[in-house]
């Protein structure tokens, strides 16, 4: 396969022939149909998949005709959204008639490049990492061979492309996501915080942590020495900083709610026991529109909720949930399914929360209920489990009438 090396936007220079002892530098200017071969007479159906190694600088660019089996290496662009709308631009005008179907892989250069494409017209589509096919015994990666393979891939039909969001579903996202982080930084502090006077011999007897009487405890904490009261007093900041983030996070977030597209779903999520505003905001967020989803089964299984499976012949193994899939969403549903342990009954919060909403959303609330609490009698009572394992179990319920609400009630229309 022969290599071609964009030095400069507008040129495609290839390699020449190395002189034996010593290699040449590519002297030759070709243009596209060179690299693409000429357009063909009738175009009418024919695709050009187009696979996209990005970085920050550069990208690398394989091409795959639909029409055959090969894949050829354009060459290295640069980095910018210009570069590649002229890259575009050069492989229609090389090939009129014939539809450019561009993919890369999703990484830290996010949704901004897809959204681009599709705003001209191109098809592009962000793949998963974690669902590309690869040789097990391949150990060479390179950009070009990266790029190579996601052109070859994409035309046999072998990539998982993931959900693209609205923009301002992405920045609603990103406001969850930021509280989600501050909470972990919160936890980390506070355990850093309790390793560092257990190795002081320093024991809180109240039962409760992080509590008034347990912040009142630290107050009166004194270590030996100035170097340790310093770093005592620098954890104990950082923890009451966090604080202070965490609670402007979760009071801008039920600001931007109101004026959000989704916020009916929203609303409708939050008539489920033991889902309130910042879970079902979290739910929405990052499972976006549950239309996507064909089954409830598909929902469970791209949350990881369901059973993993090692099954060979006659013999069905099956083991711990695979946990594969959207984390954030998957923890804020176990934790709600814990509060399906208690019986079935509307209590004064939920009866707020359920005011105005559809019949048919109180009737999914109040079969979720019932069915989860009986559902989690006969797990544990009935086939023994650990009420970890039942939590989880009902977690994989629960996504079922999160899809099931989440499909019937309709979102505002987009903004314009």
């Amino acid at each position: 396969m022969k290599t071609y090396i964009l030095r400069e936007p507008k040129t495609v220079e290839p390699q020449t022939p190395e002189r034996p002892g010593r290699r040449s530098d590519p002297a030759v200017t070709v243009s596209v149909n060179a690299i693409c071969g000429p357009a063909p007479a009738t175009a009418s159906g024919l695709i050009l998949f187009i696979g996209l190694d990005v970085h920050t600088d550069s990208i690398a660019v394989s091409l795959a005709p639909s029409e055959s089996t090969e894949v050829r290496r354009y060459g290295i662009i640069g980095g910018t959204h210009d570069d590649v709308l002229r890259l575009a631009k050069k492989l229609q005008a090389a090939h009129p008639g014939v539809r450019l179907k561009f993919c890369y892989e999703a990484g830290p250069h996010g949704y901004p490049l897809a959204r681009c494409l599709q705003a001209h017209g191109y098809d592009c589509i962000l793949v998963a990492p974690s669902k590309i096919p690869r040789q097990p015994g391949d150990r060479v990666k390179t950009n070009r061979r990266d790029a190579d393979q996601l052109a070859r891939l994409y035309r046999a039909g072998e990539l998982t492309a993931i959900y693209v969001p609205d923009p301002q579903d992405e920045a609603v996202r990103d406001l969850i996501r930021a509280r989600y982080q501050v909470l972990k930084q919160q936890h980390r502090a506070r355990q850093q915080l309790k390793m560092f006077l257990l190795r002081h011999n320093f024991r809180y007897a109240g039962t409760k942590a992080w509590s008034a009487a347990h912040l009142r405890y630290l107050a009166t904490v004194k270590l030996p020495f100035a170097e340790q009261q310093f770093v005592f007093q620098e954890m104990v900041n950082v923890i009451t900083e966090a604080g202070e983030r965490l609670a402007r996070y979760e009071a801008q977030i039920p600001r931007v709610l109101p004026g959000w597209r989704w916020a009916p779903v929203v609303q409708a999520l939050m008539s489920l026991r033991g889902v309130a505003w910042l879970t079902a905001a979290t739910l929405v967020a990052e499972l976006g529109d549950l239309h996507r989803f064909a089954t409830a089964r598909q929902l469970m299984g791209y949350l990881g909720l369901v059973p993993s499976e090692a099954s060979t012949g006659a013999q069905r193994k099956q083991g711990g949930i695979t946990k594969m899939g959207n984390g954030i969403a998957r923890r804020a549903l176990i934790e709600a399914a814990w509060n399906y342990r208690a019986p079935a009954r509307l209590s004064r919060e939920l009866l707020k929360r359920q005011e105005g909403l559809p019949k048919e959303v109180k009737d999914l609330s109040w079969a979720a209920q019932t069915r989860l609490h009986h559902r989690y009698q006969h797990l544990t009572k009935v086939k023994h489990k650990k009420a970890t394992v039942a939590a989880a179990a009902l977690g994989r319920e629960l996504s079922g009438f999160v899809w099931a609400l989440g499909r019937l009630v309709r979102p505002h229309a987009k903004k314009t």
